[in-house]
């Protein structure tokens, strides 16, 4: 099963070869498409919504007009299972991707085949377009990931760190990350720029077979064989929730352009829609949740997950305690979450913080110790700390780069 999303309308592709679109609005009916001759394995919305891309196990793309009439163009090409289809951002053109070994790029409005790109020796799973339309990324069987310029149609990295397929593949919003998840029950997270790996999750006990960004940049939603979900905070590096829905693998999931909601499929032949929570707290209460697994207001909160019913805060109000505990859980809090962060300021940086990056060791310490200066300048108290964290990193980069100018340390990138 395969999704998209696009406004109000959500669309899935199944084994039954057919293609489903559902809309979000009370009353409305979903649309049943069928043309497929086989199992549709992949499908995805067009920037505007006027059109719908398939692809099946019939070796055949389909675009479709999510209208009554389900009229669709079949484009013909790959001699095998095409397992992914993906528009640029301007909706001008459709990359796809086959078990015929190639990547495959296509005029939409034309309908019109304009190449292929050859240099895997096993199955393509996935292919996606960067976000301004120059790059390609393709994930495959071969144990690669491969990034391509698609003007020059070269590949211009690889990308060799998975120990088992590539299953899904995907470029972060800004454009300098890739995402990749593998059957090694990995997400791995690179930086196309530098050609390194950044970050590295080992948080499920089966195959990863899909990814999302969240649009913000600053969290990934993966889905795999073990039935559950995992949303990861790629600022702080760890696992932020996991879901449970799904009574058997989730095989695919993605956010909504907004990201305010986001879908999953799975083997149970459900599809669930999950409404997001990550604008209801800033980002200093998501740490120091994570931290104390205690909210700012002295609650806990857990996930409990309902299918179309979403992601909800459920609060208990744990049993008072007195002043001393109070402060001194406040102070070790405070101790906590600067040691955290003195450790991610690595990542942060990496991942170009406020569009900010950092290449030398020598400019992260610098950044490390301005960082150590804020705070003890202006004696910062734990919970105004906690309130403020995202603040003060954004003013401690900024006030490293104008630094950087007075005291002749190498520039930012």
């Amino acid at each position: 099963m395969q999704l998209g999303f696009v406004g109000r309308l959500r669309s899935s592709g199944s084994m039954d070869s057919c293609l489903m679109i559902w809309s979000m609005r009370p009353q409305m009916r979903a649309y049943r498409f069928v043309g497929h001759k086989d199992a549709v394995m992949c499908v995805q919305f067009s920037p505007s919504g006027h059109l719908v891309a398939s692809g099946s196990r019939d070796k055949t793309v389909r675009l479709w007009v999510p209208s009554v009439k389900g009229e669709s163009t079949v484009f013909k090409a790959h001699t095998a299972t095409v397992r992914s289809v993906h528009f640029s951002s301007d909706g001008q053109s459709l990359v796809t991707a086959s078990d015929d070994k190639t990547v495959k790029v296509w005029m939409v409005h034309r309908q019109k085949f304009l190449f292929s790109l050859s240099q895997h020796i096993n199955w393509v799973r996935c292919a996606r377009f960067s976000p301004d339309g120059r790059l390609i990324v393709s994930a495959s069987d071969d144990k690669t990931v491969k990034l391509w310029d698609k003007t020059s149609k070269e590949c211009i990295r690889s990308f060799c760190e998975h120990g088992g397929f590539v299953n899904h593949v995907d470029f972060h919003p800004s454009g300098t990350c890739i995402a990749a998840a593998g059957t090694d029950n990995t997400v791995k997270v690179w930086d196309v720029r530098m050609n390194r790996l950044l970050q590295h999750y080992q948080v499920h006990s089966a195959v990863v077979n899909s990814l999302s960004f969240h649009p913000s940049g600053n969290y990934l939603v993966t889905a795999s064989n073990d039935s559950t979900l995992k949303i990861l905070d790629l600022l702080e590096g760890r696992l932020l929730y996991t879901l449970h829905g799904h009574q058997g693998p989730a095989t695919c999931v993605a956010f909504s352009r907004a990201g305010d909601f986001f879908a999953s499929g799975g083997s149970d032949e459900q599809v669930m829609v999950w409404k997001t929570n990550f604008d209801a707290a800033d980002y200093g209460d998501v740490l120091k949740t994570q931290k104390s697994g205690t909210s700012m207001d002295g609650t806990h909160h857990t996930l409990q997950s309902e299918m179309d019913c979403g992601v909800h805060l459920k609060k208990t109000k744990p049993q008072d305690s007195g002043r001393n505990h109070a402060q001194q859980e406040e102070e070790t809090s405070l101790a906590n979450t600067l040691e955290h962060i003195m450790r991610q300021l690595d990542v942060l940086t990496q991942l170009s913080f406020q569009g900010l990056s950092c290449k030398s060791g020598k400019e992260r310490k610098y950044f490390q110790f301005l960082l150590k200066e804020v705070i003890v300048r202006h004696q910062l108290k734990a919970v105004i700390f906690c309130q403020c964290t995202a603040f003060v990193l954004s003013c401690t980069l900024e006030a490293a780069l104008s630094a950087t100018h007075r005291l002749s340390v190498p520039s930012l990138c």
